[in-house]
């Protein structure tokens, strides 16, 4: 599975609506995370796309691309600060990249964001900026899902996380399409994640109608009692929340998490019951 360009997506990319406003989302005692990423630092912190979209918009009159050190403008290093913006940036322009598969921004989706990310109302606006900015940016969706992919190489649990909130902005409207059933596996790609890591993804994101509990927990319909204990261990281990936030998941994207887990539980809990042990 190679990280391909959107040629196989319909183009259906017609002139977006603002990304607006549509209701209160809960307060907050401490400055969010949504409040510093259009800090006068961030776009030289982060480099490459990412960098030069955010830099762009605090008015850095600089190449920010070719200043980055590292490989396809990626710094070096990235402390826990930065890799929080980023992760946190990523999400809202791959959202507004998926958005485009559409051809437009539904209510839907945006209370599906506001919904699992929590956006403070005071920080809606800035937001707003980078969400439009993204869609309006000539480039695809791929520097920046290999610019995240290299950041947070090692910590595929936080990769997985971010495509778990895209998935939830996907079916906000009931359902995901197969347009953007192809641009999310693109993403996988480009994170890193191979075929089996992405069938165990998209199942876990399907519904508890129509999702397979083997396939999230990713062993075979054949696989020994040990074998589904072992997975499942792993899996609990790798989703849980404060381990994500150690690698760089912002704080308020635990509720991304928590569901995670959830479902991960709710998978182990329908083997057993089909198998019988406990």
């Amino acid at each position: 599975m190679l990280c391909r360009g959107m040629a196989r997506l319909p183009k259906r990319y017609g002139e977006l609506t603002s990304f607006e406003v549509y209701a209160a989302s809960r307060e907050r005692d401490t400055m969010s995370i949504w409040g510093k990423i259009i800090g006068a630092g961030a776009g030289f912190a982060l480099g490459g796309p990412i960098g030069a979209l955010v830099g762009g918009l605090a008015g850095h009159a600089v190449d920010i691309m070719r200043e980055s050190a590292g490989p396809e403008g990626v710094k070096a290093e990235s402390d826990d600060a930065t890799k929080n913006i980023a992760f946190t940036v990523g999400v809202i322009v791959l959202g507004a990249k998926l958005a485009k598969v559409d051809g437009k921004v539904t209510r839907d989706e945006v209370s599906a964001f506001k919904e699992v990310f929590h956006v403070p109302p005071e920080e809606m606006k800035n937001v707003g900026r980078v969400f439009n900015q993204a869609r309006k940016d000539a480039r695809g969706f791929e520097p920046y899902a290999k610019q995240l992919g290299r950041m947070f190489a090692g910590n595929l649990g936080v990769l997985e996380e971010l495509l778990d909130g895209l998935f939830h902005i996907a079916r906000a409207d009931g359902q995901v399409s197969e347009a953007e059933l192809a641009f999310l596996e693109q993403v996988a790609s480009c994170f890193g994640f191979d075929e089996s890591d992405w069938a165990r993804i998209r199942a876990s994101n399907m519904g508890p109608d129509s999702r397979d509990p083997y396939q999230v927990l990713g062993v075979a319909h054949a696989a020994s009692e040990e074998e589904i204990k072992t997975a499942y261990r792993r899996l609990v281990r790798e989703n849980h929340p404060d381990r994500l936030v150690a690698q760089g998941m912002p704080q308020e994207f635990i509720e991304i998490a928590n569901e995670k887990l959830a479902t991960i539980n709710e998978a182990y809990e329908r083997v057993q019951k089909m198998r019988g042990f406990s």
